[in-house]
């Protein structure tokens, strides 16, 4: 399992968690760091991500929220709204990060906690999210996802 997908399912498990009982997302990535022997870097990462959904999740969601016809984000299964919420993150405000990584990494996380259906799911709305953010970045951000993606 690659560092990035580890931090990713760390950040999952957490705000997974903060939406059920609202606790303490520091205390809670360290108990799943702890539990999982995760090292500082991705510690970093999975913290970075939690932070940054926290911080827009209000812009993310009304993205989601758009791209998503016939599912409003109360109708989602909560994976796949988590889900949704880190990669939305990573797609409007991470631009070091390819689009396609985390397209990619959020499907197999809906593989791997969701349902069946979950990846086709994360795949069709994440699709239209990274369609509309290629479209508003510039040109050399955009060449360089395209680079980053092969």
């Amino acid at each position: 399992m690659g560092r990035r997908h580890l931090a990713r399912e760390l950040a999952l498990k957490v705000l997974f968690e903060l939406e059920a009982d609202g606790g303490d997302a520091e205390r809670a990535l360290q108990y799943h760091v702890a539990e999982s022997r995760a090292d500082a870097e991705v510690a970093d990462f999975a913290r970075t991500l939690i932070l940054g959904v926290l911080e827009h999740r209000a812009e993310i969601d009304a993205r989601l929220a758009e791209a998503s016809r016939n599912w409003g984000l109360d109708q989602m299964a909560k994976v796949e709204r988590t889900l949704l919420r880190i990669a939305g993150f990573e797609i409007l405000f991470l631009p070091s990060v390819p689009l396609k990584a985390a397209i990619n990494e959020s499907i197999e996380l809906a593989k791997t906690f969701g349902g069946p259906d979950s990846g086709k799911f994360v795949n069709g709305i994440l699709g239209r999210i990274a369609a509309d953010a290629e479209t508003g970045r510039p040109p050399e951000d955009q060449a360089a996802a395209v680079r980053d993606a092969s």
